[in-house]
């Protein structure tokens, strides 16, 4: 069990940019890398690995995964989807984000949406999301505890592969729901 306690700490899992650490000013695209390498520098597989770069923003803005910036500028809005689509991205390909945060986009930019309420509501299923995670660790971890270490190891690799699969998937499926909504109005 303290094999598990350790991983769970070295993962920092609580690692979220929240509204908080977010500035009401609008930031130029540099500073937004400065705010996510800040944050999430910790959570970083390897030194070299990069949070954040020019060409993922501009790639995500290109893909119309957030509303148009204006003067070079990023909003606190803007930051919080990019945040969203920072979380997405390890599961959901490109176009399958685009078509979860189409709506959205939408709505803050036409309907004035009060996206920072959304984001607090994320944050908050996130904060529950790592506490369920680790939980099912545990109990994942002390079924398997009879064996060998490597043998530990890699039933614990398949079994949380096998788990983000499942998750995948059920995201997939909602993105695709999502879609035929969008197709049916």
């Amino acid at each position: 069990m303290e094999d598990i306690r350790k991983l769970m700490e070295e993962l920092q899992l609580e690692t979220f940019l929240s509204v908080n650490d977010i500035p009401e000013l609008d930031l130029y695209m540099d500073q937004v890398i400065q705010l996510f390498e800040k944050k999430y520098t910790v959570t970083k597989r390897k030194e070299e690995d990069k949070v954040l770069t020019k060409t993922m923003i501009n790639n995500y803005a290109k893909g119309k995964l957030f509303f148009p910036v204006k003067n070079k500028k990023y909003t606190k809005e803007h930051i919080m989807l990019i945040s969203m689509i920072y979380q997405m991205k390890g599961v959901l390909s490109i176009g399958d984000i685009k078509k979860s945060l189409g709506k959205l986009n939408m709505m803050v930019e036409n309907e004035d949406f009060q996206l920072e309420a959304l984001y607090e509501r994320y944050e908050t299923l996130g904060t529950h999301n790592v506490a369920r995670f680790k939980e099912t660790s545990e109990q994942l971890d002390s079924e398997i505890a009879e064996e060998d270490r490597y043998i530990r190891q890699l039933l614990m690799v398949a079994s949380l592969t096998h788990m983000s699969n499942l998750f995948r998937k059920a995201a997939e499926k909602i993105v695709d729901e999502i879609e035929e909504e969008k197709k049916d109005s």
